[in-house]
């Protein structure tokens, strides 16, 4: 006599036959994770990305499977930033500026169950077409020389956020620059008061680093004029009588001596 299989036995006998199959939500930019913790109750948590490469810049979104009533739910990655959740099971997020390479992407929370939830998905990062090389930052002055006093407008075109210029032959060393917000940064420099005549460097700064050393000549300032001294001169006064002087020798008047015979007919 057959006995009767009872319907434990028949489920699991079924079972068996069918070699116990069991779906997992997966895809290739999803992996399934359930918390190992013992208290735990296994679910099915996913996430998928609407794209699995993106260039930095790019926006992306993302689903969330997890069971209703999940709490405190989060997507986070190196390589996203500015992640916002929406009101359903999904939200969107930006491709940060980061190196190529293939990134991990995780989703978090917590259960109705208050088991906790985690999902990972990966994301290649794709560099974008070559960034164009900024234009090379440039000096200029007003003028290439200058004398104690001089003013002297300094111009600097850069990309860096900051600029700077210093020399020793402008007063305090230093020149402070004011950017317009568009790359091009101005000041006023003042020749140094106690400059010497000669060359001086100019060095130039852009984001903390020195890009440029141009040539400044200085000429101090002369010594003042000196007027020249004119030589006083006394006028000529007339000799009084006592200081009259009879001179020694005669004096030829072109006149013969008195009592001189000049008569040549005379023996």
């Amino acid at each position: 006599m057959r006995k009767a299989l009872s319907i434990s036995a028949i489920v699991l006998a079924s079972s068996m036959a069918l070699g116990g199959t069991a779906t997992a939500f997966a895809a290739d930019t999803t992996s399934p994770a359930a918390d190992a913790s013992p208290t735990a109750r296994p679910t099915q948590t996913g996430l998928k990305l609407s794209t699995s490469a993106a260039k930095p810049g790019d926006s992306i979104s993302f689903e969330m499977r997890v069971p209703d009533g999940s709490t405190h739910l989060s997507v986070s990655s190196e390589a996203l930033g500015d992640v916002r959740m929406t009101d359903g099971r999904g939200g969107t997020a930006k491709v940060a500026d980061v190196k190529e390479g293939t990134y991990g992407v995780s989703l978090t929370g917590t259960g109705p169950d208050g088991a906790k939830l985690r999902a990972t998905a990966r994301i290649v990062v794709k560099a974008d077409a070559p960034k164009p090389t900024p234009a090379p930052s440039d000096l200029r002055l007003s003028q290439d020389s200058g004398r104690p006093g001089d003013r002297i407008v300094v111009t600097v075109k850069t990309s860096a956020k900051d600029a700077s210029v210093k020399s020793a032959a402008f007063t305090g060393g230093q020149v402070n620059l004011t950017g317009d917000g568009k790359g091009t940064f101005t000041g006023t420099a003042t020749v140094a008061p106690d400059v010497k005549t000669g060359y001086y460097g100019v060095d130039a700064y852009a984001g903390g680093k020195k890009f440029d050393t141009v040539k400044f000549s200085t000429e101090a300032k002369a010594t003042p004029d000196v007027k020249p001294v004119k030589p006083t001169v006394k006028p000529v006064q007339p000799l009084r009588p006592s200081e009259h002087r009879t001179p020694k020798g005669s004096v030829n008047t072109g006149q013969a001596p008195a009592g001189t015979d000049t008569d040549p007919t005379r023996g």
